[in-house]
């Protein structure tokens, strides 16, 4: 039996696309009605099709190579056209569209309306291209209605309103363009017309435009008969009698549909890739140059992320071209779907790709720890399976990743450093990702390292609780402040503001935020039999991750019911960056804790949001002054006047206010001056172990000064 050979499926894609675009090639060179030219910064032509010879006189031949100005620029526009050219170079924009007399090569006047766009590649000189419509005939008819009032002679759509806009009469082109006889046209309103794809208030401006000057010319989306969408060229002439009044309007419609599809056309080919239209380099390039001169403005960090197909020439040798590009396809399909709207994803070429990601925040470690984030991220999406045809494949990518910060590098540097990095990546084993800076590689990796080592000393109990004593203004303990510390084996102990933000970015913050309550609550209930430790409070710090949790007001609720802990005991301390986030709901759930009698202090008050429009919706017990301001109390007389404003503030909203840092004696005294009336800081009492911190409390009053017990800073 034989065979009939048939030619894959993807391949006749492929030979109908290349098809598809000789056909749009060819559109543009033998449109009639659309003449097209391109032009280098000092004018010389480099383009010039059947149209532009059909309009202006020239062929071709005699076009390229000449000049703009010689050509076709009437003497007295000379200097406009130069200025204006230079602009769109500069400016990479065009100036907007407009109709324009043209000289042709016999010297009469040409009218046009004329579009421009400059198509810039980085390292090619850039090209204006101009697309030209010959509006000879809209002008000798324009011209014949104002003799006339009619200009039905004309090949221009055309139609007759009254002067509240009711169709009183069309021309055949009209017609022929919209789909409506004039059976079904007449004796109705203008509106009919309307497609819905301009903005509220669109009409009703342009028809001001018309009554107030009695003329209006611009770009309306027409919807034809059929429900087709069509962008046409309209005028509106007012007609009116011998005393000055309007009778009639005038209209007249050019579908310039097919210009504009040329135009996104040019700049698709332009800018992006055909086969996963993705922007391609030039695109990429220029938006990674906007990005750069933003960041000295916004100063925000940014990165490069290059990443590599790994064996793609493998699977493109083995299993042929269609099925690489299926490969190239799915990867970009999943880049799309996979960041944010802010962000970029792009083809360089090959099999690589490349992701822009902006807007890191301002701290370059920060920025790291994000975009490694988003790396691990793409590399697990991008290892997953690809069904390409018949095939299970199963792809990996590697990753290398530069970071941008101000002042920042230039282009071509920063693209340097991510193809470096991502060598490294693949000289690591591939299915990898790398930083180019090795400071930025360091702590990504030593952040790798803590987030592994948290989560096992989590597992393992490596976390113990510290007690800062709360003393009142007669020096005797009314609480303590519960301090989280790590004593890491074979590491020593881990400052609190090196694993504490690292806890927050990996989410490993809420089963050690879970054990220090229930711990807190545990010691509430075991000093519940002791009289003078069961008056004290404990307060422990939530983190604006652990509050945001849906069911936080459940969980503390529970543990409270679980332990018998008495809610009274216990104070919760929010710092102000959960005042940006939504305040209705967190109102609601220190409304729900606080009809169990949790109470809530406000930490840090006066160096984050301090907005007192949302301060006074909050149910909060005290305010905690800072210690930044505390400690410049004896030097700086605007710390002081600041700390008297927040005792003021708290006196004023009935909250009790509490000083921290307090190292001092001249320090306490001006705080008590000033009317504060709780305190914490070494002056009276260093974080201590629970049973220093009991034997302490059962003292009354209690010391100034007590051996320390940790100088680890407070987390």
């Amino acid at each position: 039996m034989s065979e009939k050979v048939t030619e894959p499926a993807g391949r006749s894609r492929q030979n109908a696309r290349e098809i598809a675009e000789a056909r749009f090639e060819k559109l543009f060179e033998d449109a009639e009605a659309l003449s097209i030219q391109g032009y280098l910064p000092d004018g010389t032509v480099v383009y010039w099709n059947r149209a532009s010879e059909a309009i202006y006189g020239y062929s071709a031949e005699e076009a390229l190579g000449g000049n703009l100005l010689d050509l076709i620029i009437p003497a007295e526009m000379r200097s406009i056209v130069e200025g204006a050219v230079r602009w769109m170079f500069e400016s990479g924009q065009g100036i907007p569209a407009g109709r324009l007399e043209l000289r042709h090569k016999d010297g009469r006047k040409v009218p046009v309306y004329s579009c421009h766009t400059v198509v810039a590649v980085p390292g090619e000189s850039p090209i204006l291209f101009c697309m030209d419509t010959d509006m000879s005939a809209l002008d000798s008819a324009e011209a014949e209605l104002r003799i006339a009032a009619t200009a039905f002679e004309s090949q221009q759509g055309m139609l007759i309103t009254d002067r509240r806009g009711v169709i009183l009469r069309i021309n055949q082109s009209f017609a022929q363009a919209t789909g409506y006889t004039a059976a079904q046209t007449v004796g109705r309103p203008l509106r009919i017309l309307r497609s819905n794809q301009h903005p509220p208030g669109f009409y009703s401006e342009m028809w001001s435009a018309l009554l107030l000057s009695g003329s209006w010319q611009g770009e309306i989306s027409t919807k034809r008969k059929n429900g087709e969408i069509s962008a046409d060229w309209v005028t509106f002439t007012a007609v009116r009698d011998a005393s000055g009044g309007v009778t009639h309007y005038v209209g007249t419609q050019t579908d310039i549909t097919l210009r504009k599809q040329a135009e996104a056309k040019i700049i698709h080919l332009a800018f992006y890739d055909p086969l996963t239209h993705l922007p391609n380099r030039r695109l990429l390039q220029d938006r990674l140059q906007q990005a750069l001169s933003a960041i000295r403005h916004n100063q925000s960090c940014g990165a490069l992320l290059f990443i590599d197909v790994d064996n793609f020439k493998t699977l493109n040798d083995t299993q042929g071209h269609i099925i690489g590009d299926l490969l190239l396809q799915q990867v970009a399909e999943r880049l799309k779907t996979s960041i944010r709207a802010s962000d970029t994803a792009g083809r360089l070429g090959g099999d690589e790709f490349v992701v822009m990601l902006e807007d890191l925040g301002s701290d370059l470690h920060e920025a790291a720890g994000r975009s490694e984030s988003t790396g691990r991220t793409l590399l697990a999406l991008l290892s997953q399976q690809y069904t390409l045809n018949d095939l299970v494949y199963e792809g990996s990518v590697s990753i290398g990743v530069a970071l941008f910060s101000p002042p920042g590098s230039s282009v071509a540097e920063l693209m340097k450093q991510a193809d470096l990095a991502l060598y490294e990546a693949k000289a690591a084993g591939r299915n990898t990702l790398r930083f180019f800076d090795a400071e930025m590689q360091a702590a990504v990796t030593l952040r790798a390292e803590l987030v592994s080592g948290l989560r096992e000393g989590v597992a393992k109990g490596e976390f113990f609780l510290h007690y800062q004593p709360q003393v009142d203004s007669h020096d005797r303990i009314i609480g303590a402040e519960l301090l989280l510390r790590w004593d890491r084996p074979r590491h020593g102990m881990v400052p609190p503001t090196l694993f504490i933000p690292v806890a927050e970015e990996s989410g490993l913050i809420h089963p050690l935020g879970d054990w220090v309550l229930e711990t807190a609550c545990d010691r509430l209930v075991a000093w519940g039999d002791q009289p003078v430790l069961a008056q004290l409070t404990l307060a422990v710090n939530v983190s604006a991750r652990q509050f945001a949790r849906s069911d936080f007001v459940a969980h503390v609720t529970g543990i409270l019911v679980r332990t018998g802990a008495d809610p009274r005991r216990l104070k919760l301390e929010l710092t102000e960056s959960l005042l940006i986030s939504d305040i209705d709901d967190v109102v609601e759930k220190m409304t729900a804790l606080k009809r169990i009698g949790v109470s809530f202090s406000l930490d840090d008050f006066g160096t984050g949001y301090s907005s007192l429009a949302y301060l006074q919706r909050l149910p909060l017990d005290q305010l905690k002054i800072d210690r930044s301001f505390v400690r410049n109390l004896l030097t700086d007389q605007s710390s002081v006047v600041i700390a008297q404003t927040i005792i003021a503030l708290g006196g004023s909203m009935g909250l009790s206010v509490i000083a921290e840092g307090v190292e001092e004696e001249g320090v306490r005294r001006i705080l008590g001056d000033l009317g504060c009336m709780s305190y914490q800081g070494n002056l009276f009492g260093r974080p201590m172990a629970v049973e220093e911190f009991q034997a302490l409390a059962t003292l009354s009053p209690a010391p100034r000064t007590v051996p320390a017990a940790s100088s680890a800073p407070r987390s």
